[in-house]
């Protein structure tokens, strides 16, 4: 019997009576998936974090992407601010 690399072992579990070439059934074991996986606090675990924000906001539409972008915006100025914080405070001290 070959058994297919893709299919989610959840068809036989979770999932069962449910096509697993159905594309429908593929994405709902996928997020079934997302939802199981503990969360890491470790570098990886953040990164990964990131990329399901990153995969979940590419998927929205109207204003919730709007809501996303301006989430991911805020983000990225409130890093700039820390990092920019972070080197004066470097250079005062190396300088003074």
């Amino acid at each position: 019997m070959t058994t297919d690399p893709d299919r989610s072992p959840r068809f036989d579990d979770d999932l069962l009576g449910l096509d697993p070439d159905d594309p429908e059934a593929r994405a709902f074991a996928a997020h079934l998936d997302r939802m199981q996986r503990v969360p890491s606090c470790s570098v990886e675990g953040y990164i990964r974090g990131v990329g399901d924000f990153a995969e979940s906001a590419n998927r929205l539409r109207g204003p919730q992407r709007t809501a996303a972008v301006a989430v991911t915006l805020l983000l990225l100025a409130v890093a700039a601010w820390v990092i920019a914080n972070a080197a004066g405070v470097v250079l005062a001290t190396w300088a003074g």
